[in-house]
């Protein structure tokens, strides 16, 4: 594949890179077999040039969705920490226009977002359509953080009668009906979990430790995380479970190796949108055509009209001016007779 010109990576069917982490509720998901160093036969510049033909149909795609008006559509990013969901965002968007994007990070919620429901800050952040969304982490970290962490869950104020055994398995029918109902409103769905192990984990916070221009992405916390690793774990594969759809799947995505998770992410993303069959508007029929007509005309038109007023102006001067008389013989200087 290395061989491979431009042109046929634009070309490419891209499900090999889709299907084989894709769940859609359609069977049963064992997170366990889902392995995080996974390269797809791929090679780090072949991956490379995939990521670049990816990001050129994807710029084209863009530019459609957003002339088309109709659909929007939301890309949801969760991974544990250094699970590399900046840098995939950061280069798999890389080119789109950013006036059809926007991105939106969720982070330990405020206590105006402690006021509202869990889903509000995220609902007043949803894409318009003609856009592009991205939520780098989401409303699925109540389904994480919230859910490992009590203390965290006590913080939301819920009325005490309401917070049941069942409460989970309600926030999971919460979400679930939000995304059905977005997704029969014109919002592509699409949810990446960056699946890394826990030893890349390990070596990536070392590496930032190591690297004092990644010192700041650094935080103590993160160790304290690890601690937690099972329980993260047995939380996404609930996740999985009960919030896969076909009108919003999962991709769980291998990423122990950041080239190959990139281009399964453009892959996923390219594969959806070309589905929805974007197209640039249609002008209607009645008149539309006249309309260009005239506006082609106006235009030429106006490129031609110096040059006529000029004409004009030169004519009008011509016929305003006095006639010069004829010269008389007495007129003639001297030395110039005949």
């Amino acid at each position: 594949m290395a061989d491979k010109k431009k042109s046929d990576y634009s070309k490419m069917d891209l499900k090999r890179f889709v299907d084989p982490f894709l769940i859609d509720g359609s069977k049963e998901c064992h997170l366990k077999s889902h392995k995080t160093n996974e390269k797809g036969g791929l090679d780090k510049e072949t991956a490379k040039q995939i990521l670049i033909a990816n990001n050129e149909r994807m710029r084209d795609l863009q530019e459609k969705l957003y002339a088309h008006d109709r659909w929007s559509v939301l890309l949801i990013f969760q991974g544990l920490d250094a699970a590399g969901k900046d840098s995939a965002i950061e280069h798999v968007m890389s080119g789109i226009n950013p006036q059809g994007c926007e991105v939106h990070a969720f982070k330990q919620p405020s206590t105006n977002e402690l006021d509202h429901d869990f889903m509000w800050r995220n609902m007043v952040a949803l894409p318009q359509r003609g856009r592009i969304g991205i939520f780098n982490r989401s409303y699925y970290e109540e389904l994480l953080v919230v859910r490992v962490h009590p203390d965290v869950f006590a913080k939301e104020k819920i009325p005490q009668r309401l917070v049941t055994r069942n409460i989970w398995r309600e926030r999971f029918e919460d979400i679930s009906a939000i995304e059905k109902y977005l997704a029969r409103n014109g919002t592509a769905i699409l949810k990446f979990f960056l699946n890394v192990s826990k030893e890349e984990q390990r070596l990536r916070f070392l590496e930032r430790l190591d690297d004092p221009w990644k010192n700041w992405k650094f935080s103590l916390n993160d160790v304290n995380e690890r601690a937690y690793w099972a329980k993260y774990q047995a939380a996404y594969q609930d996740i999985l479970r009960h919030t896969s759809a076909k009108h919003a799947p999962w991709i769980v995505v291998p990423s122990d190796h950041k080239w190959f998770a990139r281009v399964v992410i453009s892959s996923a993303i390219v594969n959806a949108m070309e589905k929805l069959d974007l197209h640039y508007p249609r002008r209607a029929a009645d008149g539309s055509a006249s309309e260009l007509k005239k506006a082609r005309i106006a235009l030429e038109h106006e490129h031609r009209r110096p040059a006529v007023q000029k004409k004009r102006a030169v004519a009008r001067a011509a016929q305003t001016s006095p006639a010069k008389p004829a010269m008389r013989a007495a007129d003639t200087p001297k030395g110039q007779e005949g």
